[in-house]
């Protein structure tokens, strides 16, 4: 009885290890596939403030709250299935979706900083433009950020599908999971943060004590410093990630010269370290991705786009 007992706990054992060596298989396969999605995280962060902009300071969590609520509805309820769906059925779809999402990476990228170069004319708003409620704006503001959202959990979930390194659906699904909940919970409380600072700052700023005053000062002149530096970091991964993903697809779809090319050149540049041949890769995958961006600008503007907003689909309105 004892020896069988002791056999019993053996199994379990090991049938304990292997459940936790498949966590943690599950962790950190999820956890590359998401740092695969760098360029579309930062855009989220980045992007999704200025749904929150021009609210009372009381309605800002609970806006930012009902966004992400909607955002993971996005990816667990209808894109996670449809990329099980995709992989169980369709898996040649996954290179050219894979790709599209990288031409949306290098036409945002492209897009801003051609805007930034030459800043679109402000035609102010219509005299006759009927003005809203708050409660009926905050309505609309939620609305337009959830299908934002859902475009870039789009990419972000295909992505991190063809990340992953197995066969098995079940680890997909918990991958994608794992993927899903983390992203939500990464970007949504970075801009939970962002949009409370300033209201830290001001509490800071109003303290008795000189060295919080500082640092309440510090943080209401220096978040509008951070929200650029983030939209920059945004705006060069969206490139660097957005070429990257093309070619990496077009290598997937039976093209590899261009990626290998890249990886080429950035090697001659290992005998000076690895992080200056990931630079060099990283800059080399970025002018692609802006070319890339450039060729696609005036078909987003002048068919995707009003396809789009004829079909109630408007686009993000960076």
């Amino acid at each position: 009885m004892a020896s069988g007992l002791l056999a019993l706990l053996d199994d379990v054992a090991a049938i304990a290890k292997v459940a936790a060596a498949s966590v943690d298989d599950v962790i950190g396969q999820a956890s590359k596939a998401g740092a695969k999605a760098a360029g579309a995280l930062i855009d989220d962060a980045a992007v999704t403030p200025k749904y929150v902009t021009g609210f009372a300071a009381e309605r800002e969590l609970p806006i930012v709250w009902k966004i992400a609520r909607g955002s993971i509805f996005n990816k667990l309820v209808i894109l996670l299935p449809a990329a099980l769906l995709l992989s169980a059925f369709a898996p040649w779809v996954i290179p050219p979706l894979l790709m599209l999402g990288g031409f949306y990476l290098c036409f945002e990228g492209a897009e801003k900083i051609w805007h930034w170069l030459y800043p679109p004319a402000d035609h102010g708003r219509p005299l006759d433009e009927k003005l809203h409620d708050a409660a009926h704006l905050e309505e609309e503001k939620v609305r337009g950020a959830i299908k934002t959202d859902f475009i870039l959990s789009a990419e972000i979930m295909t992505i991190a599908l063809s990340a992953l390194e197995t066969d098995s659906i079940l680890f997909e699904a918990a991958a994608l999971f794992v993927v899903a909940v983390g992203v939500t919970v990464m970007v949504y409380g970075a801009v939970a943060l962002i949009v409370k600072a300033d209201d830290l700052g001001l509490r800071l700023a109003a303290s008795e004590r000189a060295g919080l005053r500082s640092l309440g000062r510090g943080i209401v002149r220096g978040m509008p410093r951070f929200l650029r530096a983030l939209m920059v970091i945004g705006t060069a991964a969206m490139l660097w990630v957005g070429g990257q993903i093309v070619l990496h697809a077009l290598a997937q779809m039976g093209v590899p010269g261009p990626e290998d090319l890249i990886h080429d050149w950035a090697h001659l540049a290992a005998p000076l370290g690895g992080f200056v041949e990931w630079l060099a890769g990283a800059l080399m995958f970025g002018v692609v991705g802006f070319v890339i961006g450039l060729v696609l600008m005036p078909v987003a503007t002048r068919v995707i786009g009003p396809g789009l907003s004829a079909l109630g689909l408007g686009g993000k309105g960076h």
